[in-house]
Formats: structure tokens, sequence, C-alpha cells
């Protein structure tokens, strides 16, 4: 019987407890609601944000923009919200609040900076390569779109640079599969990725072990002017390149020379290699 009385006591604090906290988040949601002056509401909203409490933010933003939807606050107290959930680490919301701010104010003077914040938010959850990649290629199309809509823009000298870690972690991708089709023998799916690392990211770090890797199909399937000509077109682009030593030991005395004669008939740009075979 006092095991039932201390179970149930236990559990009518419990009740309490939890009543307490819903009764005070609601009594929270209520006061943001509460009808008040925009600057009064967006300078709690600022505050809010500075001590790093980005949920609360969030909402006082919001707030903003239902009671005073008119007023000089809305606009900005719209990509602030933004910006905020953002900083709290909720990318989907602060996507949808960022396209929505686009999509009202194409022509306001912060909108560059809504492609940046947008093109960060997909940036930043960028997965390893092992991975699916879906928010690399979104990245990759928000910094596109940010770089070719506002080539002046102040942002896109970092956009540009980032664009380029994006490219570059794309191919690794397709290094990654590239390297898991050929140990499995399945050669030319692994051709496939190898060749798209060097067609669509030629400026990424990735390319000369793809020229490699092409090398060692090829002499696996025994064509040897197909190595011959990939090898060439790695040692002319990429001539300290480990990989390429890796390549040229490979071949035979008879393609070596080939390589050695400049006036022989292999075509050693990269893009000599992008024609279809």
């Amino acid at each position: 019987m006092q095991n039932y009385f201390r179970f149930f006591l236990v559990a009518l604090v419990s009740s309490v407890a939890l009543t307490a906290c819903s009764s005070a988040d609601e009594d929270a949601k209520r006061q943001a609601q509460i009808e008040r002056p925009a600057d009064q509401i967006f300078g709690e909203a600022k505050v809010a944000y500075d001590k790093g409490e980005f949920q609360k933010a969030t909402k006082l933003f919001d707030e903003v923009e239902r009671q005073h939807p008119y007023s000089e606050f809305a606009t900005q107290a719209q990509l602030l919200s933004a910006k905020a959930a953002y900083e709290g680490l909720r990318y989907d919301d602060a996507v949808i609040a960022l396209d929505r701010f686009i999509d009202l104010h194409p022509g306001h003077p912060d909108v560059d900076y809504a492609h940046y914040l947008k093109a960060l938010c997909y940036y930043e959850q960028m997965a390893d390569v092992r991975r699916d990649q879906e928010t690399t290629r979104l990245a990759l199309e928000s910094f596109d779109t940010l770089i070719q809509k506002f080539p002046d823009s102040k942002y896109a000298r970092d956009a540009k640079f980032k664009r380029d870690l994006t490219l570059d972690h794309l191919a690794g991708k397709e290094m990654t599969v590239g390297r898991y089709y050929q140990r499995r023998g399945e050669l030319n799916a692994a051709i496939n990725r190898f060749r798209t690392v060097i067609q669509d990211h030629q400026t990424t770090t990735h390319v000369p072990e793809a020229l490699h890797r092409l090398v060692e199909i090829y002499t696996t399937l025994g064509l040897k002017d197909e190595a011959t000509r990939v090898a060439a077109v790695l040692g002319t682009n990429y001539p300290g390149s480990r990989w390429y030593q890796d390549s040229f030991a490979l071949l035979d005395p008879q393609q070596r020379a080939r390589i050695a004669d400049q006036r022989s008939w292999v075509d050693r740009t990269v893009d000599s290699l992008l024609k279809p075979e």
C-alpha cells in the first residue's frame, strides 16, 4: 500500500510538472502573438537572435510580418527569419523562407544574399561521398544561380570558391562508384564513371586519377591503343602526377616509345578522350 502511495505521488508530481511546462510554452506562444508595435517585436527578435535563441527569434520575426505585413520592418523580418532558421540548423525551414523571399522580392538589394544563404543551406549538408549527393547537386545549382544572376555580388567570389569544392565533392562520388565497379570487374560501368569525371569535372583534383584508372582498365582489356592515348593525355597535362608514373609503369616499351615521340599519332588533349568511342 505504501509503495502504491509513492507511485501515485510520483505520477501526480510528474503530471503537474508536464502541465506546467505545457502551460509555460502556451503562455510564451500567446505572448509572442499579442498585438504590439512592429519595432518592439522586431527588437525582441534581434535580441533573441543575438543571444543565439534562433527558434525564438524565427517566431518573433515571423510575428512581425504577420501583425504588420506592410510595415518597414516586414521585409527585413522575412530575411532575418530565414537567417535565424539557418543559424539554428533548420535548413529546410530556411530554404522555404528564402524561396519565398526571393519570389516576393526579386529586386530587393539583399536578394543576392538570399540566394547565397540558400546555397549555404545545401552546402553545409553535403554528405559523405559514399552517400546520396542530392544536397550537393542542389548546392551546385544554387551557387550557379547566384554566380550567373549576380556576377558582381560581394558573395560571388566565395560562391565560386565553394562551387569548386562542391564540384570536387561530386567528382569524388563518381570516383568512389567507379572504383567500386572496377573492383567488381564491371569495367564498362567503371569506364563511364571515370569518363564522367573527365568530361564534367575537368577542374577538379580527381581528373589525374580518373585518367590513370582508364589506363588500368584499357590495359586489362588488352586495348593498347586506348591505354597509350589516355596515358599520353595524362603525361602531357599532369606530368608530375604520381598517377602518370603509375600509368607509365603499366605500359610496354612500344607504348612508352609512342608517348615519348611527340610526332606520334597520339592526340594529347583531354577533349580527345570525350569523343564517342
